[in-house]
């Protein structure tokens, strides 16, 4: 499950279990920051918490932040930057700065409605005040209507969301916190053979929701695939349900044509961020061959990454599972790759 997803479920569930509950967020990262803008901890009056901002350098004085909002219920920014004694002391000096906004969790039907869209396949932007803490789903002037804005600042969060821009802007009321909630990243591996079993384990990791689809039901059981959906239908069918679009990614592993065409044919006609398929370059010219004689051109098939994976050497299936892990993590976040 996506890091965001499980932190906030687990939060909700702590406030319906009557807990107090005050939420940590990186709202500002710049340099070698731990983790990334957006990323969350909740910790409840007991001082249980999970999830992370700073991948353990920060977390003690975000924790002793929390008991003290706990009590006061006023929203803080808690800012480290290497130029900071404190900063050196709990680990950010590696050349990082991070604010983390620091609020008491108050509001858990936001929260609820944004996990309902993200699971029914749609995108959410959010607008927090970093000043109250107030936040709301930004939809439209009606949307923003309950944070009482003026017309200035009502236009630069709706033009900043409208540019899927994320992050920090000022406003004449203040800094708000613009994030979008997109739905969970999705994975169908065709084929499930050795390579499939780790892809599944370290796509899950990274926080993708995974499909194993392969007709033959001796491979795709539930002892070799403990953990993700398999789906026993020929690809075409199978795809035809799953709808790949731009959270998506697609990888053909069984090196059957009858099998893998179908599959890589219904990706090229869909929005999926990434492509791929196991093989030799003979194997992948081949390939081009027939779908060329099926009347796809050259700049459609480039989509498909083959050989899948990047070039580390990679001989077990462990090791192709990650370098295809790799590759699709850099086409995702559009890396250009160079040596060091």
């Amino acid at each position: 499950m996506n890091d965001n997803r499980q932190v906030i479920t687990e939060a909700l569930s702590w406030l319906e279990g009557g807990h107090s509950v005050v939420l940590a967020t990186v709202v500002s990262t710049w340099g070698s920051s731990p983790r990334p803008r957006g990323s969350r901890l909740v910790v409840d009056e007991d001082g249980r918490f999970i999830g992370s901002v700073s991948g353990g350098c920060v977390e003690g004085e975000v924790l002793l932040a929390a008991e003290e909002i706990m009590e006061t219920d006023t929203p803080r920014i808690l800012e480290f930057g290497v130029s900071d004694e404190k900063a050196i002391s709990v680990g950010l000096a590696c050349g990082g700065t991070i604010r983390i906004f620091v609020q008491k969790l108050k509001d858990p039907e936001q929260f609820k409605n944004i996990l309902e869209r993200m699971s029914s396949g749609r995108s959410t932007a959010l607008a927090t005040s970093l000043i109250s803490g107030k936040r709301c789903e930004i939809d439209g002037i009606d949307g923003l209507s309950e944070l009482e804005l003026s017309e200035s600042t009502n236009k630069l969060i709706l033009d900043a969301a409208a540019a899927n821009k994320e992050g920090v802007i000022e406003t004449p009321q203040g800094e708000f916190f613009i994030e979008l909630w997109h739905p969970p990243l999705r994975l169908a591996i065709i084929g499930a053979v050795h390579i499939a079993q780790a892809l599944a384990v370290i796509a899950s990791t990274a926080g993708y929701e995974v499909t194993v689809i392969d007709p033959r039901g001796a491979f795709a059981t539930s002892q070799r695939f403990s953990s993700v959906e398999l789906i026993t239908d020929w690809p075409d069918k199978a795809l035809e349900s799953f709808e790949l679009n731009e959270r998506s990614a697609l990888v053909a592993l069984t090196h059957d044509p009858k099998i893998d065409d179908p599959a890589l044919l219904a990706s090229l006609h869909s929005q999926a961020f990434y492509i791929g398929a196991l093989g030799s370059l003979r194997t992948a010219e081949k390939r081009k061959d027939r779908f060329r004689a099926l009347g796809i051109k050259d700049e459609v098939l480039s989509r498909i990454n083959g050989p899948v994976g990047l070039k580390i050497g990679a001989v077990t299936p462990g090791e192709i599972a990650i370098s295809i892990m790799a590759e699709m993590t850099a086409v995702l976040h559009s890396a250009v790759l160079s040596p060091r």
